[in-house]
């Protein structure tokens, strides 16, 4: 019966993703989407893939991390780097510029995990915090990534046009996260935000699964600004400052620490909204904020009143088995 009921949810999860794809691709290809709209297609997959990354950190591990912009970077510069030096057809260039372009990232992902998931609560968000500045001031004093100015003329492989690649990639890094926190490893992050001591105690070596969610997390957010970066064309290093970690961790609370799902409806939320709101130029923040107030509102009370439903079931429970 189990069997049958995952079967069945995986093959909902299935026809979703083809779904959303064939309408995404008539809305394209009628040309029912308007410019302004058909831009925010793959900023849109690409906030998907970090604020899902990030929850991997923040929501399964339990762990405030605000260099998540830093991982970003790295895998943008290391990405147009490669396409802007090497001379090959776009297919192995931009395969290339998103394998190494990850691997970087999750490289400084290990690198910096070691010391750093030392810490925790405040002083980790501090240190992370630090590293992405770090990170932005590096770029800006190196020779090869042109200083302040950034890099320009990146070739544009990952636009509207070729969405159907970014969106496998999308899918790709949702499946991959969904299924590594059902793993075996998952869980045992997972036991790692809720009682680090009792996971230690049977065995779970704390540091080693810190790390290896820290640098599964840096790998997919390189990846995502290697997309990022052959959409823009244009990199700044003050483009990966700490109001962009901050813009991904909103997109993460608002959907929900822990949450896949939630963090996928908050970054297509939180990409349309700023341009839905576009008309309004003089109230623009002001709704803009007034909106997020709502929906950590209606979040927080759905929140509770699961909690209330968990605790009533419970209460019939023990009250059913007393009689029993």
């Amino acid at each position: 019966m189990g069997k049958q009921l995952k079967n069945k949810s995986t093959i909902i999860k299935i026809l979703i993703i083809i779904i959303s794809y064939v309408i995404v691709t008539v809305l394209l290809k009628s040309g029912l989407l308007n410019r302004q709209y058909t831009s925010l297609l793959v900023p849109m997959a690409i906030n998907i893939m970090l604020a899902v990354s990030l929850n991997l950190v923040t929501g399964f591990l339990g762990e405030l991390s605000l260099g998540h912009a830093g991982f970003m970077s790295i895998g943008a510069y290391a990405g147009a780097l490669i396409t802007l030096n090497l001379d090959l057809p776009m297919p192995v260039e931009f395969t290339m510029a998103i394998i190494i372009g990850g691997l970087i990232a999750a490289l400084f992902g290990f690198i910096i995990g070691m010391p750093v998931l030392r810490l925790n609560g405040d002083y980790l968000a501090i240190t992370t915090l630090a590293f992405g500045e770090i990170i932005k001031s590096v770029l800006i004093s190196l020779k090869i990534t042109n200083g302040a100015r950034g890099l320009s003329q990146i070739p544009i492989y990952s636009n509207y046009k070729n969405y159907t690649l970014v969106f496998i990639l999308m899918v790709i890094t949702v499946v991959t996260l969904t299924n590594f926190v059902k793993s075996r490893h998952g869980r045992m992050i997972t036991s790692i935000r809720d009682n680090a001591i009792a996971a230690e105690s049977i065995g779970i070596n704390v540091g080693r699964y810190k790390v290896l969610a820290f640098t599964v997390a840096a790998f997919f957010a390189g990846v995502a600004g290697v997309l990022y970066a052959h959409n823009v064309s244009i990199l700044k290093p003050t483009t990966f400052d700490y109001n962009k970690s901050i813009e991904i961790l909103v997109i993460v609370v608002l959907g929900g620490m822990g949450s896949i799902r939630g963090s996928i409806i908050a970054a297509i939320i939180m990409t349309i909204l700023p341009e839905f709101l576009r008309g309004a130029d003089e109230y623009r923040m002001l709704l803009y904020a007034i909106a997020l107030i709502v929906i950590m509102i209606f979040n927080h009370s759905k929140i509770k009143e699961g909690l209330m439903t968990n605790r009533t079931f419970a209460k019939l429970f023990a009250k059913k088995k007393g009689e029993c």
